[in-house]
């Protein structure tokens, strides 16, 4: 449970790091972001899902 709680927390501090110091530049990659067709965006979702899947096994392997 305290490693969901980390993983968690980790991530909102990144999302809340990005809204606080780059308001706009989240607009507009919000706006890229919808212009782009569905199966882009579920490549780039799968794209990052992996990449966090990967960060995990690496940081479970260094020995956290």
């Amino acid at each position: 449970m305290a490693w969901i709680l980390l993983a968690l927390g980790c991530v909102l501090i990144v999302e809340g790091l990005a809204y606080a110091l780059a308001p706009s530049l989240i607009e507009r990659v919000l706006e890229v972001l919808r212009s782009l067709p569905e199966t882009a965006r579920r490549q780039l979702g799968a794209l990052a899902l992996v990449s966090g899947l990967i960060c995990v096994w690496l940081a479970f392997f260094i020995g956290l």
